[in-house]
């Protein structure tokens, strides 16, 4: 894991390895040998991921297959040349934000990440939770109501090793968490053509689980999956605000994913549009749900 990514729990004993490599006499250069695990499909996407991507990290590193490291091993103790043409390139970016009501306290934010990278169009990671927010700012645009609606893109994902987004959103809402009802986020994957979107809760009130699920089994295309924390929700979670989640069930639910996501297969052709566009439709009548209604800001 980056040094500098705080959303997951990650080992601490990666951070020792970071440490230890850092302090005193660190190496020039770091060769790794790595394996695709889980091992790819036939048509898989990339045959080896990076072991370590993080521009913290100062120690330059390059990677290679786990065959070719095997190759190196017998020349243990020899002095070789590494020419590795990598450099930062610094830039700016920008969270963008949309708000309709005046009243903030019990205010609903959903949220979409902005994260394709090189190597992956980012159809479905997460071009199409982007588009879900499109679409649903477009379904707002005539309500009324006095509770806000945040709709939130943030530049950044866990695909950029320093979630520049989430961390400009966190600090700007450092002591406004407790005015949120619950965050929605629609990532994993939503809008693949097989399967059905999935939700998944995550420490909702009663009755908001009840009103999502009254909401969501009207939908064909909806089914309850399971939870996963590698999304933006955790953000709001560790915060002590409620959740859900918007996915796709074959996405979370299948190993096989792992060859699209994150890969040059994620393209449009993997989306179905019409599973997008009900996903943007039932969001809206869940947000109608509670826009004439605010709530006293939690404590």
């Amino acid at each position: 894991m980056p040094k500098h990514f705080v959303f997951y729990n990650p080992p601490i004993e990666h951070q020792r390895i970071i440490s230890l490599l850092e302090k005193g006499n660190p190496p020039a250069a770091i060769l790794c040998a790595t394996e695709r695990n889980p091992p790819p499909l036939p048509e898989g996407g990339i045959s080896v991921p990076p072991l370590i991507e993080d521009g913290d990290f100062d120690i330059p590193s390059v990677y290679m297959t786990d065959a070719e490291g095997r190759r190196l091993l017998p020349d243990e103790g020899t002095t070789v040349a590494l020419k590795s043409l990598s450099r930062r390139i610094p830039g700016k970016g920008h969270n963008v934000v949309a708000r309709k009501g005046k009243n903030p306290c019990g205010r609903i934010v959903i949220t979409a990440h902005i994260d394709a990278k090189k190597g992956t169009p980012g159809a479905t990671d997460n071009a199409t939770g982007v588009v879900v927010l499109l679409l649903l700012a477009k379904l707002l645009a005539d309500d009324t109501g006095d509770r806000q609606i945040e709709i939130v893109a943030l530049n950044g994902g866990e695909d950029h090793y320093a979630v520049p987004g989430q961390m400009l959103y966190m600090s700007k809402n450092k002591d406004r968490f407790q005015e949120i009802l619950f965050n929605i986020n629609i990532d994993g994957g939503a809008g693949y053509k097989e399967g059905k979107s999935a939700f998944s809760f995550y420490g909702l009130p009663e009755e908001i689980e009840q009103n999502a699920r009254e909401v969501f089994r009207t939908y064909d295309g909806m089914t309850e999956g399971v939870q996963w924390p590698q999304g933006d929700h955790s953000l709001f979670v560790q915060q002590g605000r409620p959740a859900i989640a918007i996915s796709s069930q074959w996405v979370t639910e299948n190993i096989a994913s792992q060859e699209i996501t994150h890969t040059p297969k994620d393209t449009p052709a993997i989306v179905d549009c019409r599973n997008v566009v009900e996903i943007a439709e039932a969001l809206h009548q869940l947000v109608r749900k509670y826009g004439t209604d605010p709530t006293d800001c939690f404590t």
